[in-house]
């Protein structure tokens, strides 16, 4: 077996921590891959798994290994690209990560429509909300929501969220609609996330006034807390953006607009600039377009 089918086998052997899934990906079998594992580490004079019966982990030097390798991988692959015509016609696989909820809502619907139209191109999306490193993990393209930090990565803008407190009107007509801050301690609160702290929300411009509210409930899901707030259970406080067709609706109205922070800013993010596949560029040019029409991302 030559290096380079190796090293893709290390990669998928990698991501799936199991040999015998790695070498399905790969089209080897278990044995073939347990091979190039074990050619690769006699080359680099370093264990990159530590074995056990039920999987596989990378050692500290096979984390750092496959960083190093996916990228160079990446760039073999750019260059095919180039030299077959893939990079100015959409064809492959499109991986994509982007929140949860933003994902359900509109990065599906918007991912088969676009697949529709470039039946070459094959999508795999993660839909998870913490910040995934598109380098190490293998991905072409973010959605990010908030303010980026400075890096090498390219970003196109399409659009903004506030971030609201909302209830429905059956909870206002008997409870009342809070006029300022703090008024929120008397009013019965709902609470989601995992990461404390989960009582304090700032709100203001700046962000800086901090306002501690009460949750009388507290969930880990954000569509169940959502789901409590329509039937008018309490308040909740959200992305404008995941209660949008409530707001549209009259399901869901917000209080305390005066308060609320600064928008957030939404981007699509990607690693290769100019020089990215086309699959890629198609994908930002069709997905930037129809979001940025969408009035409740404005």
């Amino acid at each position: 077996m030559d290096r380079l089918q190796a090293l893709k086998v290390f990669v998928a052997v990698a991501e799936a921590e199991s040999f015998a899934k790695g070498a399905r990906a790969t089209g080897l079998s278990a044995p073939s891959a347990t091979r190039a594992i074990n050619m690769l580490e006699t080359a680099l004079g370093a264990r990159l798994f530590t074995r056990s019966t039920r999987r596989v982990r990378l050692t500290e030097v096979g984390q750092t290994y496959l960083g190093e390798v996916r990228e160079i991988l990446a760039h073999l692959q750019a260059a095919d690209d180039m030299a077959s015509g893939a990079a100015n016609t959409p064809v492959g696989q499109l991986r994509i990560t982007c929140p949860q909820e933003f994902g359900r809502i509109y990065v599906a619907p918007l991912l088969t429509e676009f697949l529709d139209d470039h039946p070459q191109v094959r999508a795999d999306v993660l839909m998870v909300d913490r910040i995934v490193n598109l380098v190490e993990e293998g991905f072409d393209i973010a959605v990010r929501i908030g303010h980026l930090p400075a890096s090498e990565l390219a970003a196109v803008r399409i659009g903004q969220v506030r971030r609201v407190i909302c209830g429905s009107p059956d909870y206002f007509a008997t409870r009342g609609r809070p006029e300022h801050p703090s008024e929120l301690v008397s009013h019965r609160v709902v609470s989601s996330g995992s990461t404390p702290p989960l009582n304090e929300w700032r709100l203001g411009r700046d962000g800086t006034h901090v306002v501690r509210v009460n949750p009388q409930l507290t969930v880990s899901s954000l569509a169940a807390a959502i789901d409590i707030a329509r039937r008018g259970w309490g308040l909740c406080r959200v992305l404008s953006y995941q209660v949008g067709p409530d707001l549209g609706s009259g399901r869901l109205q917000t209080v305390l607009e005066k308060h609320e922070p600064a928008p957030l800013p939404i981007h699509l993010v990607h690693v290769e600039g100019r020089r990215a596949a086309a699959k890629v560029r198609a994908f930002i040019d069709f997905a930037a377009s129809r979001l940025r029409q969408i009035e409740g991302l404005r």
